[in-house]
């Protein structure tokens, strides 16, 4: 109803200012543990608890994949940044009973052209995606939509992970490639997250020893983002503001 649709996007405004903050100190020399413990004060201090903290045992607050891990990069002390790195920091917020949950790729400095690209392209792989989510139409629609146009420019679309509510991961999930008409039927007030994730290369990858970080199986950078979207009969109401982390980290 609308006034759950509006606690999760409370959570979800909240998650895009943690990600502004943390974007904030993203430079080469700095961890991927520090960024880690600046997420988590910051989600504490406007009254929220990190959601991806002891979920499933998962160690962190947030999760902070570099270069070629796709997602669920543990933060690491050994993990130091450096110029012309990309790193994708996954959020997830608990406050009042609901869930807050999104994702942003950032640059370190300054990118090659070629990277620069692919993080271009996933974001607006976002952006096709969720302008497929209203009322009437089915998951496959919005599936379809990322894949086609990610392999547009020969880039591997991931298939072994998808993306809420009072919990994580609740269905349906919204996997990154599929067909149109195909899936389940999207019905107002429905609230589910998309997120493409998108390899240089090909779609293979490969989960890691630690039981939680996923790579490209060929080593080329990935990229990641993710909107928390509830359905309307009109189009999609985003309840993820990008806008936020963009004005923070290009001041």
């Amino acid at each position: 109803n609308e006034e759950e649709i509006e606690l999760l996007r409370e959570n979800n405004l909240l998650v895009s200012r943690t990600l502004a903050e943390v974007g904030r100190h993203i430079r080469p020399g700095v961890t991927t543990k520090e960024l880690d413990r600046i997420g988590e004060e910051f989600i504490r201090s406007h009254g929220a608890v990190p959601a991806f903290l002891g979920y499933q045992g998962y160690p962190a607050s947030l999760c902070i994949s570099v270069n070629e891990q796709v997602v669920h990069g543990i933060p690491s002390t050994s993990q130091v940044l450096k110029e012309g790195d990309i790193v994708s920091v996954d959020c997830g917020t608990f406050m009042k009973g609901f869930v807050g949950d999104s994702a942003y790729t950032f640059a370190v400095g300054a990118v090659s052209d070629e990277v620069k690209q692919l993080m271009e392209v996933t974001k607006e792989a976002l952006y096709k995606g969720t302008a497929q989510a209203r009322a009437g139409n089915r998951v496959g629609d919005i599936s379809a939509a990322v894949q086609e146009y990610a392999e547009k420019f020969g880039y591997g679309v991931v298939r072994e992970l998808e993306g809420l509510g009072q919990k994580m991961h609740e269905d349906p999930g919204v996997p990154n490639y599929g067909a149109r008409g195909r899936g389940p039927l999207l019905r107002e007030g429905m609230v589910i997250c998309i997120e493409p994730m998108i390899n240089m290369g090909t779609r293979a990858v490969v989960f890691e020893p630690d039981g939680w970080t996923v790579r490209t199986r060929d080593r080329k950078p990935a990229a990641h983002y993710e909107f928390a979207v509830a359905v309307r009969k009109g189009g999609a109401d985003v309840l993820t503001d990008f806008s936020i982390i963009e004005e923070a980290i290009n001041k």
